[in-house]
């Protein structure tokens, strides 16, 4: 392997640990991220570390400061609006096109995911819970074979990430999922792309009480289900 290679395996593991820690919290917004404490972390020299940042400052993830280091972006209300708006036109579309288009090898993964994200909802494990709540979104755009369409949604896809991780209620957005998965497996476009733009402004109220939550304490919030929506293994 040449140097070169190696320098872009390197980037790339420090860019996937960086990125991974942003968006389960354990490097808060406003955090810095300096070259030469990163370099040493990871063991790697700082050329790699610039390389990584970068890429994150590319997927919206940190803003990068003069010389040698970075900060986690902090991202602003107006910031999520603009997510959100920006999800309620594609996300609707990519289910509806995934409840069309899907395959069966494509439906079982999106099913894997799903019961990944219903266990670990279950046992409060929240890292795991969130993690394949985003891979249930990322699978949808896939099963949606636009091509152009999940380049778009490559592009927000680590704000994405972030944004669906900032909830509490595991349960919650893990049974708005099921219901999503069996639109796309009944093959009903229509009610896919309703209940995927229900879900964009649910997510929105989920955030905002989580942020809420740990500003002054827990605060419920619970949209009522709909008659007859089951959960996936039931």
């Amino acid at each position: 392997m040449s140097r070169a290679e190696e320098r872009v395996l390197e980037s790339t593991r420090v860019a996937t640990w960086l990125r991974d820690a942003i968006v389960v919290g354990s490097r808060a917004p406003g955090s810095k991220l300096i070259e030469r404490d990163l370099a040493a972390e990871f063991g790697v020299s700082r050329v790699p570390v610039r390389d990584a940042l970068k890429v994150l400052e590319s997927e919206g993830l940190v803003e990068l400061r003069p010389r040698t280091w970075a900060i986690v972006r902090e991202f602003t209300a107006t910031d999520l609006a603009d997510l959100d708006e920006v999800r309620q036109v594609l996300e609707p579309l990519a289910f509806r096109l995934a409840a069309q288009r899907h395959r069966r090898d494509g439906l079982e993964r999106l099913s894997a995911a799903l019961a990944d994200e219903q266990e670990s909802a279950r046992s409060a494990d929240s890292l795991v819970s969130r993690r394949a709540a985003a891979d249930f979104h990322e699978i949808v755009v896939e099963l949606s074979e636009n091509r152009l369409l999940a380049d778009v949604m490559s592009g927000i896809r680590s704000r994405l990430r972030w944004a669906l991780a900032q909830h509490d209620d595991l349960q919650h957005i893990a049974e708005e999922h099921v219901q999503l998965f069996e639109a796309i497996r009944d093959r009903d476009g229509e009610r896919a792309s309703a209940l995927a733009f229900r879900h964009v402004e649910s997510s929105r109220l989920q955030r905002i009480a989580h942020a809420e939550a740990l500003r002054t304490g827990p605060v419920p919030l619970r949209a009522e289900r709909p008659a007859g929506a089951g959960i996936l293994g039931e």
